[in-house]
């Protein structure tokens, strides 16, 4: 059965039990949602029912009210088993069975989750319920232990049974299913209608009613939908600022993990908000404590994953913000869903990162509907609402009055400073507020020149300025050794020119996939196999993981810190082909090198230069067979040594330089003997004077050379005892 304008009948034309109508007046409930007005009568006359209908449309009412109606209040065993996905959705449901069933004596029901102790719920189903609300892995340990027992059981119900799908739970619900008894009816619902779920339904139903309220939209057509663009850096800014401008009863924030639940909460909290965390590894006491706070209004945000969220349905909730794009579509419409319930009006903010765009437009298609562009708040209206609360805080405290007290101590500090009361009323506004700035400051306008940076690059293409390599010349014009900008680090990404890589194609990719502004990505320079690239330094360790895997012009980046990868000298693929001189340079301002095909058998010297710089040098025939100095040089400038036969024989200084300039020295027979004052006074020279004290002028005794290396070596031998010693 779909419908997409079902008639809505009143719940009296239901057939449903007396008790059960009062319950529904004295909740204010007038007239059923289109799947509570198509589930009931079927469900009334024992059938099996597959629902399909996004969330907060009234599905626990579908199935609760007519399984109320039903129920035999007299006999204490478990006749109606439901199935939730999560702890959360389990507890709602039983409450809201006790809520309807609020005019029926004798009603038990009792959610069975894990979390909880054991002997409480044994308990507990010792002292007989009429109703068995749990999740999956729960109700499997009580049916092992023999605790749970389904011989009385006349109804089961699958409530999310996609969410349950995603959570890994269907083996679990299908091993239920088979040991739960064979004339047993059985309801199936579902926001979403995967494969699975339709061949369970195909396996364990018999001959079920399908029914479909078809809509224009899979989300509720009471929330308003918006997103805004903005970059992992800024979300926290513009997530404050939102919270300043939108006025908003309770909030769900929504992330991807559980340390993001903490994090975020942290911050909130640092920055004045009342913010909780909520995730699986919350305790299960404190889970029930934060959404009952939530709910009495002494916390105003959750932030939460899909998982711990699933199912609530807290009146105060008006703002959904989706602070981590979900992953698939069917999440969305889940998240959102946690508000606008029950024809209330709800708000749904997505932050979406430039690389998100598509699951965007993907959310756009599975919903039908357009979601609005959001305009962040500017500083002119934050103030403006903050002054504005200021004043509020002002009336809100006249209007308490008891400040007889106060007009008094007012009254005489006017009177002993001669202050006017103006003045005094300043400086109180002052005190009340703190360190903490009442405005804030107007954002500085940015340069438009950095942020055309990127496109500047590209004008410096090849087509434009060639070369004989085509590479980009801007790019190589760069000095590579140029420090980065303050703030900035420099990385290294395997991808150059020899790839077809343009500046444009680099930026691209990391604007896209770290969702960083165009301006916050500094100096490019490409080389041959390689680029280098001024990042943020304070990038996050997971989108530098990211990086990695990026591909630009089919390579993947690699990208790593310039630290780790080492200098950026180009790399020389033809290095091993031929020698340096013999190839032209890559910009060509360097000459090729003539071959030389005598390199090996003809002397460097007995060839003229590649340019012609440097003379010839004449061929010395001689140059094996005669000492060095007993030819010219090969520019004349050095004269020819004479032949010396004696030069074995006689000594060095014996006889007379090859160019006389220096005279021979005689021989001195008693050289060994002499004292070292009669050969000078031999040789013509004045007596030498010793060493004399700077002190005293007193001559200073000459020590034996003997005497001195002796005791060099005691000093040597003693530092390095002491060396081992310390060692």
């Amino acid at each position: 059965m779909s419908t997409n304008e079902p008639s809505q009948p009143g719940f009296r034309d239901l057939s449903l039990i007396e008790p059960v109508l009062k319950a529904l007046d004295s909740v204010g409930y007038e007239a059923p949602s289109p799947i509570q007005a198509l589930t009931i009568p079927p469900m009334m006359a024992g059938k099996d029912i597959v629902g399909q209908a996004q969330t907060g449309t009234g599905k626990t009412a579908a199935f609760a009210l007519p399984i109320l109606s039903r129920i035999d209040v007299n006999r204490l065993a478990p006749q109606v088993l439901v199935l939730a996905p999560t702890r959360e959705l389990a507890i709602q449901v039983a409450e809201a069975f006790q809520k309807y069933a609020s005019f029926m004596k004798g009603f038990h029901v009792m959610p069975i989750y894990g979390g909880q102790d054991y002997k409480i719920q044994i308990r507990q189903l010792q002292r007989g319920v009429h109703v068995v609300v749990g999740t999956p892995g729960r109700v499997m340990d009580h049916m092992r232990r023999g605790t749970l027992k389904l011989d009385s059981l006349s109804c089961l119900v699958l409530d999310e049974a996609d969410e349950m799908l995603r959570m890994g739970f269907i083996d679990d619900v299908e091993w239920i299913l088979e040991q739960s008894p064979e004339q047993r009816q059985i309801a199936l619902f579902s926001a979403t209608m995967p494969d699975v779920i339709r061949r369970i339904a195909k396996k364990y139903l018999r001959d079920p009613q399908e029914i479909t309220i078809k809509l224009r939209t899979t989300t509720a057509e009471s929330i308003h939908q918006r997103y805004w663009m903005v970059s992992g850096l800024h979300k926290l800014d513009a997530l404050t600022r939102i919270l300043e401008a939108e006025t908003f009863d309770g909030m769900i924030i929504f992330v991807r993990t559980k340390t993001a639940t903490v994090e975020l909460a942290e911050k909130l909290e640092a920055r004045g908000y009342s913010a909780a965390a909520l995730n699986g590894d919350v305790p299960q006491n404190q889970r029930e404590r934060t959404v009952d706070q939530l709910k009495k209004g002494k916390l105003d945000i959750l932030v939460a994953t899909d998982v711990a969220a699933r199912g609530l349905d807290v009146e105060r909730i008006s703002h959904v913000v989706n602070y981590d794009i979900p992953y698939d579509t069917e999440a969305y419409v889940h998240r959102i869903g946690r508000t606008g319930r029950a024809g209330r009006k709800g708000e749904a903010i997505l932050f979406v990162a430039p690389r998100e765009k598509r699951m965007l437009f993907a959310i756009e298609k599975a919903t039908r509907q357009k979601i609005d562009l959001m305009e962040l708040p500017s500083t002119e209206i934050i103030n403006d609402k903050r002054v504005a609360r200021f004043k509020q805080r002002i009336t809100d405290a006249l209007a308490i009055g008891e400040m007889d007290f106060c007009y008094q101590i007012v009254e005489q500090y006017q009177q002993e400073h001669n202050v006017p009361a103006l003045e005094i009323a300043a400086a109180l506004a002052k005190l009340l507020q703190g360190d903490k700035p009442l405005l804030i400051k107007p954002e500085p306008k940015q340069s438009r020149q950095r942020a055309e940076e990127p496109v500047a690059r590209e004008r410096y293409s090849k087509e434009k300025y060639p070369d004989k390599r085509g590479r980009d010349s801007f790019a190589e014009k760069r000095k590579p050794d140029t420090k980065p900008d303050a703030g900035m680090q420099r990385f290294r990404i395997e991808v150059g020119h020899m790839h077809s890589v343009k500046p444009g194609n680099i930026v691209g990719a990391i604007a896209n996939e770290t969702g960083l502004d165009s301006e916050f990505i500094g100096r490019i320079n490409i080389f041959d196999d390689h680029s280098t690239v001024d990042l943020p330094e304070d990038m996050p360790a997971d989108i530098f993981q990211d990086l990695k895997k990026v591909r630009v012009a089919g390579q993947a980046l690699r990208i790593s810190r310039l630290d780790e990868s080492g200098p950026t000298a180009r790399t020389r693929p033809d290095r091993d082909a031929g020698s340096f001189r013999d190839k032209p340079s890559a910009s060509g301002d360097k000459p090729v090198r003539k071959a030389r095909s005598d390199r090996e058998s003809v002397p460097f010297r007995d060839k003229p230069s590649a340019n012609g710089d440097r003379p010839v040098r004449k061929a010395r025939p001689d140059r094996d067979t005669g000492s060095f100095r007993d030819k010219p040089s090969a520019s004349g400038d050095r004269p020819v040594r004479k032949a010396r036969p004696d030069r074995e024989s006689v000594p060095f200084r014996d006889k007379s330089s090859a160019n006389g300039d220096r005279p021979v020295r005689k021989a001195t027979v008693a050289r060994d003997t002499a004292p070292a004052d009669e050969k000078r006074q031999t040789l013509g020279l004045p007596a030498k004077e010793g060493k004399k004290s700077r002190k005293s002028g007193a001559p200073v005794k000459k020590r034996s050379s003997k005497k001195v290396r002796s005791k060099v070596a005691k000093q040597k031998g003693k530092r390095t005892k002491t060396t081992s010693a310390r060692v």
